[in-house]
């Protein structure tokens, strides 16, 4: 059944009263869960231009694949934020179970969303338009972070409360295998045929074979090993590690150890300017951090409190950044 949009018009018109949609030479999106506020950011000197009030508790977000809407979760508050990321304009808001973690198929027609709370992932079709529910499945408990195959064929899913990863099916939308990878799972992602987990639990890396559904190697990263990010010219694969308050840089063939950078407040997401640059979400301070990869400097800005989800919108004229 279709979603039908639920247009709060006096939250938006609050949002719009903050601060009006801007131009720069970029956006900055920070989800402040622990204040329930989308911080917008001038990508240029990374001061404050707006505060979007949200109803709970956001923590991630998704950019279409069209790029013209970024998606952004409030799992407290069971709905979903439509905004434009060139303006920050509020475009709608949607009623949705639940969304934490979420991500576009290769193909860009299917969104799965995980539900932490709820213990479900939910399968979604786009048209590029709305969203139609297209499958509910109950997990066994915690489904946190989400990556596919690059051929769209199959979605994994780690679950924090069993230390497991599913595979899904997408063809048949049922899942189809389950292993084992380590303590609270949390961070996944596809890379040259194996999946890369952080085990949050632990302080490592596991290295998981989808074939054979065994972990063929640990990386030793630090603790609270929490989520990777693979750099957008694709020499590099940060890892954040909120514990030990670190980023950890792999090398994409080896997979060995580079370099490791010191980053205080609890390093979780990450996003990538133009310039290469990564700006992180600091949860333990309410700042995020722009760090410089190769020398490791970083600098602060105080945002909301518990930042976790980050997502950098540049301008026409420079490349896309990821998030």
């Amino acid at each position: 059944m279709r979603l039908r949009s639920s247009l709060l018009f006096g939250l938006a018109s609050l949002a719009l009263m903050v601060a009006s949609p801007v131009a720069a030479q970029g956006l900055v999106y920070v989800l402040n869960s622990g204040d329930a506020t989308i911080e917008v950011l001038d990508g240029s000197t990374g001061q404050s231009r707006a505060r979007i009030p949200v109803l709970r508790e956001v923590h991630h977000l998704a950019l279409t694949p069209d790029g013209s809407t970024l998606m952004i979760g409030d799992s407290g508050a069971n709905e979903m934020l439509f905004v434009n990321p060139a303006t920050g304009a509020l475009l709608r808001r949607e009623a949705l179970s639940n969304p934490y973690h979420l991500g576009f198929s290769p193909d860009g027609t299917l969104l799965t969303i995980t539900s932490l709370r709820r213990d479900q992932v939910d399968l979604y079709r786009w048209d590029g338009q709305g969203l139609q529910l297209a499958k509910r499945l109950d997990m066994p408990d915690m489904p946190s972070h989400m990556a596919y195959s690059p051929d769209g064929k199959q979605v994994y899913v780690t679950l924090q409360g069993t230390g497991t990863v599913v595979a899904i099916d997408l063809g048949t939308m049922e899942p189809l295998w389950t292993a084992e990878v380590g303590p609270e799972p949390a961070g996944i992602i596809w890379h040259q045929g194996k999946l890369l987990i952080g085990i949050m639990g632990s302080d490592h890396v596991a290295v998981l074979d989808p074939a054979t559904r065994q972990v063929e190697r640990r990386i030793t990263v630090g603790r609270g090993a929490h989520a990777l990010f693979p750099a957008p010219d694709g020499k590099a694969i940060y890892v954040t590690s909120r514990v030990d308050s670190r980023i950890t840089v792999l090398d994409p063939m080896s997979l060995d150890i580079v370099r490791t950078l010191q980053v205080p407040g609890g390093p979780d997401c990450v996003t990538f300017d133009p310039q290469g640059r990564l700006w992180v979400t600091l949860r333990w301070k309410g700042r995020i951090g722009v760090v410089d990869p190769m020398t490791g400097a970083m600098e602060t800005q105080r945002v909301g409190r518990s930042p976790h989800g980050i997502f950098y919108a540049a301008t026409p004229s420079t490349p896309a950044a990821t998030h």
